[in-house]
């Protein structure tokens, strides 16, 4: 009778392999949560990302127009940046008949394009090459979704407004879409993006031959070799600590804000003018916290670098090691061995 071992397919996995597969992407959700982390200090301020707002704003105005008719929204400013957009129409509540909504740094798409280039750039088994052509692909195609996922809010709070006009409550069904295409609808379209090219590229398979072939395909070092333009990143992230403390203690704006909360604090008001000074200090905290991620990430990613073993297996920092030593061990030998001979002969010699 044959044993089951003999019968199992070649494509089935044993648990070792599992096993193998879970411990190589452990390291994936690690990546995830710094990337996270990196990216909430980095967009604490409200404008972080403000080009690529401008521009997303911008794109959103002159779509809108185009598909539901001139003057269906109309662009304005935002705290000093063209990011603001006014839905028009007859049905919509208030005096103006419009709605008046914003690109913040977190409706540009940028948290997701991160998320999703780090899901693709930690895969195993991919030549770097096709990482890059994917990454470029999917975050295009993330920009794309987010313009369509904007555009899509006129036509949603026009036909609920139509039924209940000049009623506040019309708007709901508009922010219900945008807070679950925020909560889980953009996860499971980048998720599922990245799924569909880990399938198409034979992602299980490279991976599992990559754990087998190369258990250990890189490893943090720090850096032993400096160069010019090495020092010359860390000068710049030098400037980012200090214009992290100047953005709070030397900006006459921060200064004032600061002194004026202090007042507000102090005498118990609510104001508008409290507000803005509470604003602007947030503000200028949240500058100073992007400023010092920047020049913390410049700062570790110039002391550290990646090593990847060579063919032999060996790693390049414990080669280069071994072969100092074994240079200084032979000069030592060289310098202590014993002359024979002569003295004359040997003075001849040398």
């Amino acid at each position: 009778m044959a044993s089951a071992s003999l019968n199992r397919p070649e494509d089935d996995m044993t648990w070792k392999e599992v096993g193998e597969l879970g411990l190589r992407y452990g390291r994936i959700p690690l990546a995830l949560l710094l990337v996270e982390a990196f990216y909430w200090f980095l967009t604490l301020p409200s404008d972080t990302l403000a080009p690529i707002q401008v521009t997303e704003a911008w794109i959103w105005n002159e779509m809108t127009n185009m598909i539901y008719g001139e003057g269906s929204a109309v662009l304005s400013h935002h705290n000093g940046w063209l990011t603001r957009i006014d839905l028009q129409h007859a049905a919509f509540p208030g005096p103006f008949d419009s709605v008046g909504l914003y690109v913040s740094d977190e409706c540009a798409g940028v948290h997701e394009m991160i998320f999703l280039s780090t899901l693709v750039m930690m895969t195993d088994g991919v030549p770097q090459r096709d990482k890059l052509k994917a990454v470029a692909v999917m975050c295009g195609l993330v920009y794309l979704l987010n313009i369509l996922r904007l555009v899509v809010f006129y036509p949603i709070a026009v036909n609920s407004c139509l039924e209940s006009p000049d009623v506040q409550a019309c708007l709901t069904p508009m922010w219900q879409f945008h807070e679950s295409v925020y909560t889980w609808g953009f996860l499971l379209v980048l998720v599922g993006m990245w799924l569909l090219w880990f399938v198409r590229f034979g992602g299980p398979a490279r991976t599992l031959d990559a754990s087998k072939s190369d258990p250990s395909p890189w490893r943090f070092e720090r850096r032993r070799r400096w160069e010019r333009r090495h020092t010359a990143v860390l000068g710049v992230a030098a400037l980012m600590f200090v214009l992290a403390m100047t953005s709070m203690f030397t900006d006459q704006e921060a200064v004032n804000a600061r002194e004026t909360l202090t007042a507000c604090q102090f005498s118990s008001l609510l104001s508008s003018e409290c507000s803005d000074a509470q604003l602007r200090w947030d503000d200028a905290i949240g500058y100073a916290w992007s400023f010092s991620a920047l020049g913390l990430a410049m700062l570790v990613g110039t002391m550290v670098v990646i090593q990847r073993p060579l063919e032999d297996g060996s790693w390049p920092s414990e080669t280069k090691a071994a072969s100092t030593s074994g240079e200084t061990v032979q000069a030592e030998k060289s310098h202590h061995k014993k002359r024979t001979g002569s003295w004359k002969n040997r003075s001849e010699e040398e």
